[in-house]
């Protein structure tokens, strides 16, 4: 297995960081936030571009560059949970520029004539008050439902460029014709390593924004990336992201074909992602002093998205035993 990229993956992730670095600029990200700007021109961009076409599992490792990438724009649109979560249950939708996410526990499928009544709460779904669709795991299947057929609450959460909602279904009636060919088993894992994608390139913009306050901002009259208290925290947390994007792309390697047990290797990814963005969090807030606690640095989003992608689908503590769990039954 090779873990470096080609000549065309090399293309590929320099096309994608211009055309991120035109498309969503920290300006964009910061008047989303301030100004309450509608990213959707944004998401219609990714569409043009031929981002949400990206379906087919040979295409993961090209997935994941760009999931990155987006990581550390801090992408305000659907794209993560829409490419991750839900085009990989329904393919045929990619095409529509449609947002989908998916609901993968917390709803049961009665039995209904030709059919199935799907009922259940969910909590904690990613761009589950935003999603045109939801992808619904149940025992009888995964099922397509449009979100107007669903009851979505937004929760408030610290990132405020990350939508999470709580998602109810009273008795919604799906049958075969819109049940998925495709089980959780094989989507799940990227649904994990793409968040741990997202949560590399956060910690990268983190990297950058410290390294950059480094060797402008002067004590002593200085610089203070001169000192060597400063010099080792950036290296341990250039050292954890290097590891986490490591495991992350070998994920997505496997998931697309080149490897075996894809559920074992994202939960690698992901739980190298939970403690690399508690170094960085850690070490970013504290060489950037106070300023790292005021609204006006966008060192604050950074650090929430990669923060709050360890809530999401499992924290490094969970994957952690999961993986013991595949070392001691496997």
């Amino acid at each position: 297995m090779i873990f470096e990229f080609d000549e065309d993956q090399r293309f590929w992730q320099t096309t994608v960081r211009e055309a991120v670095a035109k498309e969503c600029p920290p300006s964009l990200v910061r008047s989303v936030v301030d100004g309450g700007v509608d990213p959707a021109p944004v998401w219609a961009a990714y569409s043009r571009h031929g981002w949400t076409e990206l379906t087919e599992r040979g295409e993961t490792v090209e997935l994941a560059i760009l999931l990155e990438e987006l990581g550390r724009a801090v992408d305000p649109t659907p794209y993560l949970a829409t490419m991750t979560q839900f085009v990989p249950f329904f393919p045929e939708t990619a095409a529509r520029g449609q947002a989908g996410t998916a609901v993968f526990e917390g709803v049961t499928a009665t039995p209904d004539g030709d059919g199935w009544l799907l009922s259940g709460t969910a909590r904690h779904i990613l761009d589950g008050d935003r999603a045109d669709w939801f992808a619904v795991a149940t025992d009888a299947g995964v099922f397509a439902v449009p979100a107007a057929r669903a009851t979505a609450v937004a929760t408030p959460v610290f990132d405020p460029l990350l939508h999470v909602a709580e998602v109810s279904f009273d008795g919604v009636r799906v049958t075969a014709a819109g049940r998925s060919g495709v089980g959780v088993a094989e989507v799940r894992p990227l649904a994990v390593t793409g968040i741990a994608l997202s949560m590399v390139g956060a910690c990268q913009r983190v990297l950058d924004l410290v390294l950059e306050h480094a060797r402008t901002r002067q004590q002593f009259g200085v610089p203070i990336g001169s000192f060597q208290a400063v010099k080792h925290k950036a290296a341990d947390m250039h050292v954890a992201i290097e590891r986490a994007r490591a495991l992350a792309y070998y994920a997505a390697l496997v998931i697309a074909g080149e490897g075996d047990n894809p559920a074992y290797a994202a939960s690698m990814a992901k739980a190298a992602a939970g403690e690399c963005q508690g170094l960085v969090f850690r070490h970013g807030f504290q060489l950037f002093g106070a300023m790292g606690y005021t609204w006006e640095n966008d060192l604050q989003f950074a650090l929430k998205r990669a923060k709050s992608g360890e809530l999401l689908l499992g924290g490094a503590a969970e994957h952690r035993a999961l993986i013991v769990e595949e070392h001691l039954c496997g």
